[in-house]
């Protein structure tokens, strides 16, 4: 062997890449949260993407078996932190519908209107920040002072600008305070306005969509064998919406338009999300168009605290009622049931055993954002390098406390 053939082994050796193991996460900004991604890298080619999470688990679900029904809003709260009226009224839901009562009609338009105004807000969230993922910094800037208007509003509704507990079993904790629909007209006056600002200065850009266009690409039958919902599974082309194909709360009484995309990558989940807002935006003008006056909460004095609180100086039983309500609760009647809706990830569920007490017996949550997040897993979405996964995991934008629960 001559030493000109012992340098060319030598040479086609060291180009010889290794298969290496990269741990994305938890700590890294680009995860969204304490999410961990085993990477299984050869060169910068990712050969398979494996999830791990559990770094947030609070147990939640089992929390809720200690809890009174009042008292489980709060946990709720904290599930999707981004969107808490969202995941309030999922939960309310699935009670109402053990208990058989129905709500006041008021109630209604101001339940859509909040978890409407809760879909922006998730929204604007990651239609900033998949730009920014992408080294875009200008974009999230712009939909945080979008967003800021929204924590406004919820402080002014409800009294906190994140974790607002405000709807209840039988309607909503209180009326809309004075002043509440001139200022959410507003906002829907303004924010068409600056949705197109954002289209201007990102959908147009080169740059993001070299980053975004056919990368994490996901066919309409992959969508649905793995079970994604929500943007992710419309951006896919499958044109299903729980609020128009399942219908609850007012929905059916309202004119919106599903948005779907037949592309599947990750520029087609982030623009569907921006054509949704515009679409909330219609929601809500129709909700405060139409919204009558008249009770926010169930006339149920078992149920829920009485809204006219003179009744608690002139009468022995409503003193009773809200005694026990404050200290103990109030019973569910036997059963199970599975209420689910729209939320801004996706399909939110419920399934609620109750065995007759004031706390369930078992609660389950069907959470979006841990179901879209097996779209990271395997070839699903043809990522081919490391910087794909990182568009890939924003464009589905998921919550990890609403994935670890």
């Amino acid at each position: 062997m001559t030493s000109v053939t012992v340098l060319q082994e030598a040479e086609n050796k060291s180009r010889v890449t290794q298969e290496v193991l990269l741990n994305l996460g938890p700590q890294h900004p680009s995860t969204h949260g304490v999410l961990q991604l085993v990477l299984q890298l050869n060169g910068e080619i990712v050969e398979r993407t494996e999830p791990h999470i559990g770094y947030l688990h609070r147990g939640t679900e089992k929390l809720a078996e200690t809890f009174t029904y009042t008292q489980i809003f709060p946990l709720t709260d904290r599930l999707d932190y981004v969107c808490p009226p969202s995941n309030n009224l999922g939960f309310a839901l699935a009670v109402e519908r053990l208990l058989g009562i129905d709500v006041p009609e008021r109630a209604l338009y101001i339940r859509v209107m909040m978890v409407e105004l809760a879909r922006i807000s998730g929204h604007l969230l990651i239609v900033g920040a998949l730009p920014m993922d992408l080294g875009a910094m200008t974009a999230l800037l712009y939909t945080m002072r979008e967003r800021e208007m929204l924590m406004d509003l919820m402080e002014m509704i409800t009294g906190a600008r994140m974790h607002t507990s405000y709807i209840r079993v039988g309607g909503v904790r209180e009326d809309l305070p004075e002043g509440a629909a001139e200022r959410i007209r507003e906002f829907c006056e303004i924010l068409p306005k600056r949705l197109k600002d954002y289209e201007r200065l990102v959908a147009g850009n080169r740059v993001f969509l070299n980053r975004t266009k056919n990368i994490g690409v996901i066919a309409p039958k992959d969508a649905i064998d793995l079970g994604l919902s929500g943007p992710n599974l419309r951006a896919s082309g499958v044109d299903w919406d729980m609020r128009r194909d399942s219908p609850y709360e007012i929905y059916d009484r309202l004119d919106f338009n599903v948005i779907t995309h037949d592309d599947g990558d990750c520029y087609a989940r982030w623009i569907c999300r921006v054509h949704e807002m515009r679409e909330s935006v219609r929601i809500i003008e129709q909700c405060l168009d139409h919204m009558p006056q008249g009770d926010f909460q169930v006339a149920l004095p078992t149920i829920a605290f009485p809204v006219d609180k003179g009744l608690l100086e002139t009468s022995m039983e409503t003193h009773i009622h809200h005694f026990e309500l404050s200290a103990y609760g109030f019973k569910v009647p036997k059963g199970e049931v599975y209420a689910a809706i729209e939320a801004p990830k996706g399909e939110l569920g419920y399934y609620v055993i109750s065995d007759g007490s004031q706390k369930p017996f078992r609660m389950r949550v069907r959470a979006p954002s841990f179901v879209n997040l097996q779209a990271l897993e395997g070839k699903v979405g043809n990522m081919k390098y490391l910087a794909d996964v990182i568009a890939m995991l924003g464009s589905l934008d998921p919550v990890i406390a609403e994935v670890d629960k």
